[in-house]
Formats: structure tokens, sequence, C-alpha cells
């Protein structure tokens, strides 16, 4: 039986309900109009029509004959750092990608060549095993393969994830490799405005940029490894202590073909030799323009500017930090020359501004009872806390020599001289126990410091527990200063009874510089006072390590 390919075939008509595949079926079969050619596909022999045909090629031919795909890689590598789980876009910038993200798939297409001929219609992740290494990505495009011929094909790219360390990790691991070093340096003889200041910086996390921290003479080191950061940090210290800052910079490197130069930056940073409870005679001009507060005055509190107090007076005055430099004057007397005194007498005036009430007091020094009746009368702003048989702290003028320009002029003026008093009271002293206590319930947390390569000696590690006792002293007795730190509870169950770690042992019998018997650690009695402050357990903070969670299962219905 012969059959002419060009002579039409009868197909009968489907019902107006048939739908789907039997329309589609009735579109195959229905016979091409007579004014078209048909022709067949040169691969399969099936029936097509000439004039639309590509490449003679029927549909079924062209998907399997003809890849868009060819020019596109099915393997590629990522490179991955361990250390701070970032990722390596070519060719030096590193980015943050989760698994299975956004960012983490355009790092991936980025990666493939040849994307940019076909047209992207779906690209979705192929879950594998985490600790397999490998990321699969199923692709779909199209691309115009002839003319009015579109495909669309879909395929899986497989990348294997290789571990690669980034600049910035690998400085981290090698000495000595930093960007920008910030220097704070204060002459003092102390370390509490250091100790207050790496308080602040715990809590607004000022310090997590920094790839070292080291000790140095009258101050620390901190050290970055990118130049914004330490600019960064500079701005922090500017916000919350005065200061004063001097920038340098030196030059380490440079490429004559690329015009590149490589830098390290210092910044120097001065604190403001000023100290709380500090006792500072200013030159009179200078207390003439700031409200004129009188020249002998009280630090009572250091932030963005320096807070003096008058005692005999109770008013207040502010130096602001760039007034202070175009002006400079130290400190009259320090913490560690203070000198007990027991109050004898004291009456109140009653005048009050905040916590300080004004009084007048009659003292004796402690080292003086039992020898003489030498008694001194004084005003005081500690009247609300002050009564008769209590120890206080304060500074001894009558018959001392200060080698200070400026109370040898308050000395020789004869207006000022007569107001100078013998004593100036600072603060209540408080007696602690001798044996017998258990440790604060309270403790601070530490930064991380490098100590270099020598070692401090044993004279300097025991002024350094002082300092550290003293600071930790006022905390307890300061309620204002309390509420800008951060106090854990102390959690720590290796800690010995009697002892925590940077603090003075009690029981042993140590005093601060000058040899003022008023803060021993251990009192002569082995009583405490009933009045030290104590720091109740709502002020105090959980750490987030020593929170014990424990998930508990459901039971099942």
């Amino acid at each position: 039986m012969s059959m002419d390919l060009d002579t039409p075939v009868p197909v009968p008509a489907l019902p107006a309900s048939k739908t789907g595949a039997a329309t589609f079926v009735a579109a195959i079969l229905r016979p091409y109009p007579a004014n078209r050619s048909r022709i067949l596909c040169y691969n399969c022999g099936a029936p097509i029509d000439g004039t639309t045909s590509a490449g003679a090629l029927c549909h079924d031919c062209i998907k399997l004959t003809i890849d868009i795909s060819s020019g596109i890689p099915r393997e590629a590598t990522l490179h991955f750092c361990r250390d701070c789980d970032r990722w390596l876009q070519p060719p030096q910038h590193w980015l943050v990608a989760a698994p299975e993200s956004r960012e983490l798939l355009a790092l991936c297409l980025r990666k493939l060549r040849g994307l940019t001929k076909v047209r992207i219609i779906d690209a979705s992740f192929i879950w594998t095993e985490p600790h397999s290494r490998r990321i699969k990505v199923r692709l779909t495009v199209q691309q115009e393969a002839f003319e009015s011929t579109i495909l669309q094909q879909s395929f899986e790219v497989e990348y294997v994830v290789a571990t690669q360390q980034c600049p910035e990790c690998a400085k981290s691991y090698t000495h000595n490799t930093w960007r920008a070093c910030v220097q704070v340096r204060q002459k003092v003889t102390h370390k509490r405005t250091f100790l207050f200041l790496e308080q602040l910086i715990l809590k607004h996390g000022a310090h997590r940029d920094t790839i070292n921290i080291k000790e140095a003479k009258d101050g620390l080191d901190f050290y970055f490894a990118a130049r914004n950061h330490a600019e960064k940090f500079v701005d922090f210290l500017n916000s919350v202590a005065p200061v004063r800052t001097k920038k340098s910079q030196e030059l380490i490197s440079v490429d004559i073909h690329s015009a590149t130069k490589s830098y390290k930056f210092s910044y120097s940073v001065e604190l403001i030799p000023i100290c709380k409870d500090d006792l500072v005679a200013l030159p009179v001009k200078l207390a003439h323009s700031i409200g004129n507060i009188a020249p002998l005055a009280l630090c009572h509190r250091i932030g963005t500017a320096i807070n003096l107090l008058d005692p005999r007076t109770l008013h207040t005055a502010d130096v602001a930090t760039p007034q202070y430099w175009r002006a400079p004057f130290t400190s009259l007397a320090e913490v560690s020359e203070l000198v007990e005194y027991v109050v004898m007498d004291i009456e109140m005036l009653g005048v009050t501004k905040g916590r300080w009430a004004l009084a007048e007091a009659t003292v004796a020094r402690a080292s003086d009872l039992g020898r003489n009746d030498v008694t001194y009368f004084t005003r005081t702003h500690l009247g609300n806390l002050l009564k008769v048989g209590d120890s206080v702290l304060g500074y001894h003028l009558a018959g001392t020599n200060f080698n200070n320009p400026a109370y040898e002029a308050l000395e020789k003026s004869s207006s000022l001289a007569s107001t100078l008093p013998d004593v100036v009271l600072v603060k209540k002293f408080y007696a602690r126990k001798k044996k017998g206590t258990k440790g604060r319930t309270w403790r601070l947390k530490r930064m991380a410091k490098d100590e270099g390569e020598l070692l401090p000696k044993k004279q300097d590690q025991d002024k350094m527990e002082r300092d550290y006792e003293m600071f930790l002293r006022d905390v307890e007795e300061d309620a204002e200063l309390r509420n800008v730190l951060q106090l854990y509870k102390n959690s720590n169950k290796g800690f010995r009874e009697g002892r925590m770690e940077g603090v003075i042992q009690e029981g042993e019998k140590k005093v601060v510089d000058g040899g003022a018997a008023a803060m021993e650690v251990e009192s002569e009695d082995g009583t405490e006072d009933d009045e030290v402050p104590k720091i109740e357990i709502d002020e105090l903070l959980d750490e987030f390590e020593d929170l014990n969670v424990e998930e508990k299962e459901e039971d099942e219905v």
C-alpha cells in the first residue's frame, strides 16, 4: 500500500466537550494547509513544517542535540575562612553569608562563567551534608537556539568548599602586625583612672576591634588592624573622659608602579592628670572665670570635664577640657596622702545641696590621740554622713609645704591667705573586718592585657593590687559611680574564702603609698563598722555564660 505525504488525510471532528490531551492530539493530526510545505526531520524522520523549522530538526531533536549550557562549568571552588566565618569574593573582598542565604547564592552565581550569555530563570540550593564540604545549586536557564526558537534547560553545579585564612585573621595570629595604635597615658602615680576607664570600655564594648592590648608605663596601648577602628576608639575616649589627642603616621612601604603607600598610624591620647578626690589649687584667674569658685577645691568627679566642689560653701564648677589644656594645672594632693581623723564635734549649718550637707566639725588626727590635744576646726560637705566618733579621711594642710606655684600665690595673697583651711575632709572612712569575711558577693570584669616581655616586679604587683582594692572600695561607697558600671554576681566557686582574683587578701596588713594608717585593709580591733556600704543583690547582673539553662522535654501525649 502506497502513501503520498502530500495527500490530505481526513480527521473526524472531535466533540466540543473534549479538551486537554484530546485537543492537543487533534492539533497534531490536523492536516497542514495546502500552501505550506512539509519536510522530514533529518535526524528522526518526523514530519515538520519546512517554513518554520530550525535547522531541519523537530523540537525533540533540538532538545537532544543542542546544549545551551555547554559554556557553563559544572564544578567550582569557594574559599571559606573558618576563623571568622567569611567567604572570599574575588579578588580580595571577604563577606559574611549564612548557609543557603541569598548572599551565598549570589556569590555562587558570580563564580560561574558564561552566565552572561543565557537568561537565568531560577536558582536554588540542593541539600547536602554539612560535613561533606560541598554545595550544590540547581540552575534553570533560557537561550535562543535558532531564530524564533527558545530553549530552557535545568542542570546542577557542584561547589567544593576550600578553607583559606583571610588577611585579618592571619594578622591576628602574627605578632607586631597592626595598622593603627592608640596610646592612652596619664601621668599619675596610681591606676585608679585606668581601672574606671577599663570598666567603661567593657560596658560599651569599645575593645571588640582590638587585636592586642598591652600594658605600658603610665598607661595602655591598644592595637587595631584598621585605621577606622582606631579612630572610632579615640572618639569613644573623647566621649567619656577629658583627653587630648595627637596623631602621627609612619611610612612603611610604597609601590612606585601603582603609587600606593602603606602607613602605620599612632594616636597619642593623654588623660588629664586630675583624679577623683584630689585636692587642687586653681589659678585665681581661672577660678574667677568658671563661676568665682574658691581657688582651693576638691575634685568630686571626672566626666567629660573636671567637676570641682568647694567644701566650705558647697559651690560647684566645671573645668572643660579645652579650657584646662589652655592653662593646665596639677593636683595639690592625691589620695595616697590622705590622713585619718576622728570627729570630736560636728554642727550642721542647714545648707544642703544634693547629697551634701554643710557642717562645721572639730577633728583630731588619729595618730595624735593619746599623745596631745591638738584639734582642728574646719567646714565640711559631709555633714549628713559624719557624727561624733566617726573616722574621716582628709588632707592635712597646716604646716605642710607644697611645691605648687598656685598654692604659693594663695598663701601670699592678702585676701585669700586667711581663707585657707588647716584640714580638708574628703570622705568617711569605714573599718573592715580583719578576718572571717567570705569575700565580696560581686565582681568586675577585666580585660585581657599583654604584660609585655618583662613581668612587673613584686612591689609593682603589690601596688597594682592596692590600687584595685581602693577602686573596689570607691565602687562600694559611691552610688553614682556604680550607676555607670556593670557589676556581676560573684559565682566563681573556685575562689577561696577571703580572697578574690586581683584583690588584696583580707588579713594581709598592707597600706597605701604615704603610710596612711587609715587605708589599711584590716582594722585594728578586728571589728567591722555596721555602716559599711553594701551592694544590694538587685544591683548585680547575671553573666550570660554563668546561666545554666536546661531544656525540659515535653511529655508525649
